[in-house]
């Protein structure tokens, strides 16, 4: 007969079981977590390669505009130089004078032009000189009346055109009466700005006892002695 105070092998071995049932319930709750977690992560990662993969796609987008907006800007790039090119074409015949008093050309100023420019630049021309068109570029200066308005000027021959402007870069500027006359050429915008650009150069330049030059209408050369 078994001591009612002290358990017998069989209640030890409920006991037992009853301890391994709890333990495996509990490993069986961790399981489903353990499962739940996993398929949750799964989710977390099938949404996140969905991401990656909108991602990829946006940025192959993202690159292709990339491509057609280089490809544009070349071609916009080409289209301003072709443009500015034209421009300055069909403005090489003009001619801008500089410091000529107001009102000296009188009436005419295509017959003024046609024989002071001889005068000042001591070019023996075959033909008279001809004009297009020449005007004084702008309203007067009513607050700096002693400041003359530049006259530009297109001539008819293109030859008289470079022998003037070659004389104005070798000799100029020239001088009538006490008037210093400085004459240039006519460029659009951008190639003037390519050309100060250059020019700024120059005193760095001639630190270094380098030669340079500008080839017309805006390309620098430059040589080391």
């Amino acid at each position: 007969m078994a001591d009612k105070g002290h358990p017998t092998t069989m209640d030890r071995i409920l006991q037992e079981i009853t301890t391994v049932s709890h333990r495996i319930e509990g490993m069986d709750a961790s399981i489903t977590s353990l499962t739940l977690e996993t398929k949750f992560m799964r989710s977390e990662i099938t949404s996140f390669q969905s991401r990656v993969t909108g991602l990829e796609q946006r940025m192959g987008l993202v690159e292709a505009q990339a491509t057609v907006s280089r490809d544009r800007d070349q071609d916009l790039l080409y289209l301003t130089s072709k443009l500015t090119d034209m421009e300055d074409m069909s403005r090489r015949d003009n001619i801008h004078l500089h410091g000529i008093p107001e009102n000296e050309e009188g009436t005419d100023m295509q017959a003024f032009l046609s024989s002071t420019l001889p005068k000042l630049t001591s070019l023996d021309f075959d033909q008279p000189i001809e004009f297009q068109r020449a005007h004084r570029i702008g309203p007067k200066r009513s607050d700096n009346p002693s400041r003359p308005r530049p006259i530009i000027a297109c001539l008819l021959r293109h030859n008289q055109t470079r022998q003037i402007l070659q004389a104005a870069r070798n000799h100029g500027p020239f001088q009538i009466d006490q008037h210093y006359i400085r004459i240039t050429a006519d460029y659009s915008k951008e190639t003037n700005e390519r050309r100060k650009a250059f020019l700024a150069l120059r005193p760095r330049l001639r630190q270094l006892e380098m030669k340079y030059g500008l080839f017309d209408p805006a390309r620098m050369w430059v040589t080391k002695n």
